[in-house]
């Protein structure tokens, strides 16, 4: 019958005491490197494997593990180009703290918020959610520090964004130079993924952070260039995909007066630009098309867009939420100007 290996059979071998060889895996650093050889080949030669995680887990309350929550199915991690991204700078953090990744959705469903309350993580980076999300005073009661990428701001939580406001009323402002009859293209306002056209809407009316956000800076730029907030038409879409955008960018263009499409997605703002081409209508002559986020394929396309690192974003908040940094980095933003709007052709409408 084999008998497990352990720490003191290991000590015995080596010729150390026990508390170094648990120095030796557990702070390397306090044991000198003719001592950590000693017990690595001792480990070696038993077939020691190091010490039981779990127990360790149990012993100091770790678990060396970081939650992430999306408010989506765990498939729109890998299908979605930002939210790889978002996820990739979440597990580059990961590997300078030897910390594994644990992916929870929270879809409002009955037995979501108890698995991420019990989950056994260390901490929580949170994919932007609505403002009053049950979850986040479910976060703040765990006393685990999290972070949300994009908001909501909740007392309790750190938090993680580019000035969406700001940056919405930048492009717009270059997408609508010489041009009066925009429409937006709005990623879903809240869960329940209703697919509706607004004119004039209100971003006070909207749960979720990021997009009234974008929907006040867009309105920052309307009002200020003169054009009348309340003629101008918001399609809420219900998923963020290149499909959902070729499907409401058809039907906005119905409206034969509309010249400019405020997108709030690269991947939505493709579509927008399949939809164009498939009708006929040129880009920039004829409509201005502007997206968000600066993907590889935004800017093959030539689309201008709100330029955002997200594999930063997710970086600092799980960098944060590790502790491996005192405070989360400032989000920077730009836009980049490209054929879609005029910027390579010089157009003048």
């Amino acid at each position: 019958m084999n008998t497990r290996v352990t720490m003191a059979d290991v000590a015995a071998t080596a010729g150390v005491s026990t508390m170094s060889v648990s120095y030796t895996y557990n702070q390397p650093n306090r044991v000198s490197d003719a001592t950590k050889d000693r017990v690595h080949a001792a480990a070696a030669h038993l077939g020691y494997t190091g010490p039981n995680r779990a127990a360790r887990s149990l012993r100091s309350g770790k678990h060396n593990s970081i939650g992430v929550v999306l408010g989506e199915k765990l498939t729109y991690a890998f299908e979605d180009p930002q939210a790889r991204r978002f996820l990739s700078g979440i597990a580059d953090a990961c590997l300078d703290a030897d910390t594994a990744l644990v992916m929870l959705p929270n879809l409002h469903r009955d037995n979501d918020i108890a698995r991420i309350r019990d989950a056994q993580v260390d901490g929580y980076v949170v994919w932007t959610t609505e403002i009053a999300d049950p979850l986040l005073d479910v976060l703040v009661a765990t006393g685990r520090p999290t972070c949300i990428q994009g908001g909501p701001e909740h007392p309790g939580l750190e938090w993680i964004t580019i000035d969406d406001r700001a940056a919405a009323d930048a492009v717009a402002t270059v997408a609508l130079k010489d041009r009066i009859h925009p429409a937006i293209v709005a990623l879903r306002p809240d869960s329940l993924r209703t697919s509706t056209v607004v004119r004039g809407a209100d971003p006070s009316d909207v749960s979720m952070p990021v997009t009234r956000a974008r929907l006040d800076g867009y309105r920052d730029a309307c009002l200020r260039l003169t054009i009348d907030w309340s003629t101008v038409p918001t399609l809420f879409t219900t998923h963020n995909a290149r499909a959902e955008g070729d499907r409401a960018a058809r039907l906005l263009l119905q409206d034969n007066v509309i010249d400019t499409l405020l997108v709030m997605s690269d991947e939505l703002a493709l579509g927008a630009l399949d939809a164009a081409a498939a009708s006929g209508v040129e880009i920039p002559s004829r409509l201005a098309v502007t997206g968000w986020d600066d993907s590889s394929a935004a800017a093959a396309a030539g689309l201008t867009t709100v330029a955002q690192s997200l594999f930063d974003q997710g970086r600092s908040a799980a960098r944060w939420v590790l502790g491996l940094d005192d405070s989360v980095d400032a989000a920077a933003w730009r836009v980049e100007e490209r054929g879609s709007t005029g910027a390579e052709t010089g157009h003048k409408p």
